[in-house]
C-alpha cells in the first residue's frame, strides 16, 4: 500500500504542490508560486507536522540566497528543468543521522572512476533473442516481478502491479527487454508535461543479464520517445554507490550535477543519489545493433 501522496496547499499569497513521502520519511516541494517567505514557512510547518527527516524543495535560481538564509543546503541542479530555467534541489534535515554521509569517500571514488571512462560508447550489440518492447498495462505483473527481484527496497511501490498501472495512466512511459517470455530489464520516463522535462528512472536488470548493456539501449529508446514529444530536458537520479548505473549515464552523455544525501530507501538501505542531466537537443549519436 502506498501511503505517500501529492497535495496542494494554498494561502492568500502563495500556492504549493507537495509530495508527502511517508515511505522515505521526507517532504518534497515539487512546485510553488507566490511569496517565498510564506512558501518556506508552510513547507517547514508541513515537514514538522508529518515528522519527516528531510525536506526537499525544487527551487528557482532567484531564491538561492533566501534558501541559504533559511538553513537549506543546495545539493544538486537540473539544467533547464522549468521550461528552460534551472532547478536547484535544496534540502533541510531534521535529524543529525539523516544529514550524515558515511559513504561519501567511496562515492567520490566511484564518481572519479566513472569520469575516466570514454564518453562515446560503441554501438551496442544486443542478442537477437532479447525483445525490446514498449510496456503496457498488461505487462504490469511482470514488471512488478522484475522490480521485486532486483530491489529489496525501492522509493516507490513498484512491486505492486496496480501502482505501475496507475503510473502508466498518468503518462509514465516504460520500455523493457523480454527474454523467454519474462521481462529481464526495464526503465521508465516520468514525464512532467507542464514544464517539459522527464526523469529517467526505475532502471532494473536481472543480475545474470547485466553484461549486455541493456540499460543503455532502454535509455536511448526512452530518449527517442521524449524527443518526438518535444521534451529535451532529461535527468536521472542514480544510486551513488552503483558504479554501473553512473557509468552508463556518463557514457551516454549525461553530466553530473550533485548528490542528494540520504535521499531515499533503495536496494537495501537509505542511500545517497547522484543527479545526472542531459540536453536531448544535443544528439549524442549513439545507436544499438541488433
Amino acid at each position: 500500500m502506498n501511503l505517500s501522496k501529492t497535495m496542494v496547499s494554498q494561502g492568500p499569497d502563495y500556492g504549493l504542490t507537495i509530495y508527502l513521502d511517508h515511505r522515505n520519511l521526507r517532504v518534497r516541494v515539487d512546485d510553488y508560486l507566490g511569496n517565498i517567505d510564506q512558501i518556506l514557512e508552510e513547507s517547514e510547518r508541513l515537514a514538522k507536522q508529518h515528522k519527516v527527516e528531510k525536506l526537499i524543495i525544487k527551487a528557482r535560481e532567484t531564491h538561492f540566497i533566501k534558501l541559504l538564509e533559511r538553513g537549506f543546503r543546495c545539493e544538486a541542479v537540473v539544467d533547464h528543468y522549468f521550461l528552460g530555467s534551472d532547478c536547484l534541489f535544496f534540502s533541510k534535515f531534521y535529524s543529525a543521522k539523516r544529514s550524515a554521509n558515511e559513504h561519501w569517500s567511496k562515492e567520490e571514488e566511484i564518481l572519479e572512476d566513472v569520469s575516466l571512462l570514454q564518453r562515446q560508447s560503441p554501438p551496442f550489440k544486443i542478442p537477437g533473442e532479447f525483445q525490446l518492447e514498449k510496456m503496457e498495462g498488461k505487462d504490469a505483473e511482470k514488471l512488478a516481478k522484475l522490480y521485486k527481484q532486483v530491489f529489496e527496497l525501492y522509493p516507490t511501490p513498484l512491486n505492486d502491479p496496480e501502482y505501475i498501472k496507475q503510473t502508466l495512466k498518468e503518462g509514465t512511459v516504460y520500455y523493457g527487454f523480454r527474454y523467454d517470455g519474462e521481462i529481464i530489464s526495464a526503465a521508465s520516463a516520468e514525464i512532467n508535461s507542464f514544464y517539459k522535462n522527464a526523469e529517467l528512472t526505475d532502471c532494473a536488470t536481472l543480475k545474470e543479464f547485466r553484461k549486455y548493456g541493456l540499460m543503455k539501449v532502454l535509455l536511448l529508446e526512452l530518449e527517442k520517445e521524449l524527443k518526438l514529444n518535444g521534451i529535451f530536458c532529461t535527468y536521472s537520479i542514480a544510486r551513488a554507490l552503483s558504479f554501473g548505473m553512473n557509468a552508463a549515464l556518463h557514457q551516454l552523455g549525461y553530466s553530473y550535477r550533485g548528490r542528494l544525501v540520504n535521499n531515499c530507501f533503495i536496494f537495501d538501505k537509505l542511500e545517497d543519489m547522484n543527479v545526472w542531466v542531459r540536453d536531448l537537443s544535443k544528439d549524442a549519436g549513439f545507436s544499438a545493433v541488433r
